[in-house]
């Protein structure tokens, strides 16, 4: 099985918890912060994923890569960091009662 393969259901997942959002206060608004998120914590594995291959911590059998890297990282370490950042306001959200609609008079 390549990381590819297992890094799909937590996509799938993020995209279904994510769009389960749409119609709570303030989608938008989530979005672009988790967007922000997102390259955030893209940028920080890619220096500290090559940085710890680079030192010898860790190495990927090339069997199960897709082979696309970014420096020495490969392209599937970057589907957790945006998983996370979608899918933790996501469940957030989905866990918190949205606040009443008041009626105007």
């Amino acid at each position: 099985m390549t990381y590819l393969l297992i890094v799909v259901p937590f996509v799938l997942a993020t995209a279904v918890v994510t769009l389960a959002t749409v119609r709570r206060p303030w989608f938008a608004r989530r979005m672009c912060a988790s967007g922000i998120a997102a390259l955030v914590l893209v940028c920080l594995t890619a220096v500290f994923d090559n940085l710890m291959i680079a030192v010898g911590l860790f190495t990927y059998p090339p069997e199960h890569l897709s082979g696309v890297r970014i420096g020495l990282a490969p392209v599937e370490d970057f589907a957790y960091p945006l998983c996370a950042a979608f899918l933790v306001p996501a469940v957030l959200t989905l866990l918190t009662r949205p606040a009443p609609v008041e009626a105007t008079a």
